[in-house]
């Protein structure tokens, strides 16, 4: 049973600690003296950290790998305003001596009940085509539980089990509560694009004892593998629509293609820009909203984690967080700033 987590680094500082972990990423690396040394990141559910091997190493690298368990004795330091660990032993752990839960970081809401709330969203579209679709794809055997459990991403935002769930389900309430302010975008629309923009983590993405993309992931990525899900329901359901039509003999009701053309390019533009990695720029009303709304959400989430890791490393609420990598900036924390203020 652990009884450290990476969160508890800043009440173990330069102390030694016996625990498990799960090896998020290893290499061997050259030291400026000579000699090589072994670089880790090591994970929990609470989070994750650096760790260096200095010396004696050869037998846990032969034994240990990404995305295994390991069980660590180490010194907790910090280096350059951030908690690692300098491991002084390390062995292969099996899965019968950890608790995975103690591993995986899971959502703090319930799963089910988020399930529930989107899909009753859906359900209230006038848009009989999108609740259609937007259904099948939930209610798909393979697609719908993989949809409910993965993460939204490997390290940036949302990254936990039920993070994809949990990060469309609030795009979906944020786009709901923007739409009467822009009338121009179709809200059927804009809330479908919202639910299937990030439909292709399912297949980008693995989840067990650690986060990380698939070959299809890193070959192809989420927002092509979400255009060709898209074609494959579609085309499914087109192929229903003249089966039961041959039955009773009446004119096929196929899906809009020119809904589909919508949601696609929904699809493609929603990083927002060519170097974010969308191959187009949003260029309708529904593409522009959600691709403004979706970067501000990954955004806040990202925001709350800093903030978290800041006052967990000691930081007061008058100092700016370490530098935020993906945001190219540090940030800070106003609302605590204000609260700490003595009240006059």
């Amino acid at each position: 049973m652990k009884d450290f987590f990476v969160a508890d680094a800043p009440r173990f500082e330069n102390q030694n600690v016996t625990t498990y972990f799960c090896i998020s990423s290893l290499q061997v690396r050259d030291r400026k003296q000579g000699g090589q040394y072994l670089a880790l990141t090591l994970a929990d559910k609470s989070g994750q950290f650096e760790a260096r091997m200095w010396e004696d190493f050869a037998e846990s690298l032969e034994h240990c790998g990404e995305g295994c368990y390991v069980k660590v004795q180490g010194q907790v330091s910090k280096y350059q305003g951030k908690y690692q660990i300098t491991v002084t032993r390390m062995r292969h752990a099996a899965e019968s001596e950890v608790e995975t839960a103690d591993f995986v970081p899971t959502t703090r809401f319930n799963i089910a009940e988020m399930s529930a709330e989107l899909r009753g969203y859906v359900e209230g579209f006038a848009s009989v085509p999108l609740r259609t679709l937007v259904l099948a794809f939930l209610d798909d055997p393979q697609i719908g539980p993989a949809f409910a459990v993965a993460p939204a991403a490997k390290k940036l935002h949302h990254a936990w089990i039920g993070g994809l769930l949990e990060h469309v389900l609030t795009l979906v309430r944020v786009c709901r509560a923007t739409a009467p302010f822009y009338p121009e975008a179709d809200p059927d629309l804009l809330v479908a694009g919202a639910i299937l923009h990030d439909i292709g983590k399912v297949r980008e993405l693995f989840w067990k004892s650690t986060f990380g993309y698939t070959l299809e992931g890193q070959l192809i990525g989420h927002i092509s593998v979400a255009t060709g899900m898209l074609h494959e329901k579609i085309a499914v359901l087109n192929a229903q629509a003249i089966a039961a039509a041959g039955i009773e003999g009446d004119v096929p009701e196929l899906f809009p293609d020119k809904l589909r053309v919508l949601l696609e390019h929904m699809i493609l533009s929603h990083h927002g820009r060519l170097e974010f990695g969308s191959p187009k720029l949003p260029m309708t009303p529904e593409a522009m909203l959600l691709s403004a709304l979706d970067d501000l959400e990954a955004k806040f989430q990202a925001m709350r984690g800093e903030f978290a890791s800041a006052e967990a490393s000691g930081k007061g609420a008058g100092e700016v967080t370490e530098w935020v990598r993906s945001m190219e900036r540090p940030l800070f924390n106003a609302k605590a700033w204000l609260a700490d203020e003595p009240r006059s």
